[in-house]
């Protein structure tokens, strides 16, 4: 089943759009944050947008291209702005359709059904671990924070992962090496040590200060 991320601030157009779209069995969620609308998009982790132009806070050209940082998920605008030059900007945004409001929901449906076919039935789809605004793209391993990306090396990816996926929990320097072992050579704590501390150097570049904290004796998790 498929999840449809609805970014629309008028509430009678998001839950009309909401209903209709659960009635061919989707998963819809509504952004609820307009002030940080990447916090609902990572957290949700949807395979397809839907975005109004006008919107709270940032438009949804913002938006769109803060989606595009990290990752490929088709968006698909709904807007009563659809003269050529808000068409375009959507598009050069990364946008990939314009639908004009009013609009036909079942004329909706048709084009958000053709969209995931073309965007999925050939390939995978992307998934993202995100923490205290830190997207983790677990495809193009990327890492987004207050608009800044890095890439990360296959260890740094690893590390995060796993502290990622267990956040909130304290993971022992013995998963993490069994984790760094599946996919490169043997790697002993000194080395679990040194790829640490080359990480957290990388992520204070962005502003990520301890975000990787040390549990004395034991392993490590993230803030």
């Amino acid at each position: 089943m498929y999840r449809i991320f609805i970014a629309e601030d008028d509430e009678v157009i998001a839950l009309a759009v909401k209903k209709h779209l659960e009635g061919w069995d989707y998963e819809v969620k509504c952004a609820e944050k307009f002030s940080d609308i990447m916090h609902d998009f990572a957290k949700w982790n949807p395979q397809l947008v839907l975005m109004d132009i006008k919107l709270p806070v940032h438009n949804g050209y913002y938006w769109c291209s803060e989606i595009r940082k990290i990752s490929k998920v088709p968006v698909i605008f709904l807007s009563s702005a659809f003269d050529n030059m808000n068409i375009v900007m959507a598009m050069n945004m990364g946008a990939d359709d314009f639908i004009a409001k009013p609009f036909d929901l079942d004329v909706l449906v048709a084009k958000v059904q053709a969209m995931l076919r073309r965007t999925y039935d050939f390939r995978g789809q992307t998934s993202l671990l995100e923490h205290n605004g830190v997207i983790l793209n677990l495809e193009e391993t990327t890492l987004v924070y207050n608009s800044q990306k890095i890439e990360l090396t296959k260890n740094e990816y690893k590390i995060l992962q796993v502290l990622m996926g267990n956040k909130g929990k304290v993971v022992s320097r013995d998963s993490l090496m069994e984790k760094l072992w599946e996919s490169d050579s043997y790697v002993d704590e000194n080395t679990l040590s040194v790829n640490i501390n080359r990480l957290r150097k990388k992520l204070a570049g962005i502003g990520l200060i301890d975000f990787i904290l040390t549990k004395k004796g034991t392993g490590y998790r993230v803030l």
